[in-house]
């Protein structure tokens, strides 16, 4: 695997952590309006870079139409290290 897209796939596993985990905590804490506005920004910069990622490298989640012909068992899985 590329750097590249060593470092685009941590990006993208750091954002999802900080995520579902200002979402706890937003569970918790639903007034809190800092909070809420980290979460939705960490959201916003979410989708930029999988769609980024998507771009380069093709899709990582199951939720995009797919080119002709199918391309989900192209190359390595997302989760794949190669080294």
């Amino acid at each position: 695997m590329d750097r590249r897209k060593a470092q685009m796939l941590e990006e993208l596993q750091a954002l999802q952590f900080a995520i579902v985990d200002l979402h706890l905590y937003l569970d918790t804490h639903p007034c809190d309006k800092r909070a809420l506005e980290h979460y939705n920004a960490l959201v916003c910069k979410m989708k930029e870079v999988k769609e980024r990622y998507e771009q380069f490298y093709g899709p990582i989640t199951p939720d995009q139409p797919s080119k002709f012909p199918w391309q989900w068992i192209e190359g390595p899985w997302p989760w794949e290290m190669i080294y």
